[in-house]
């Protein structure tokens, strides 16, 4: 998982979903686990 400061490239990947936990903001990606990031 990467900590990053701008998602915005990694939701447009297929398969993407932004997900809100515990006030901090989280991509997954079942297709693609490579662009699992967390954001904060």
């Amino acid at each position: 998982m990467k900590v990053r400061a701008s998602l915005r490239s990694l939701k447009n990947a297929p398969g993407s979903q932004i997900v809100r936990r515990r006030g901090r903001v989280y991509v997954i990606n079942k297709r693609d686990p490579r662009f699992k990031a967390r954001q904060g």
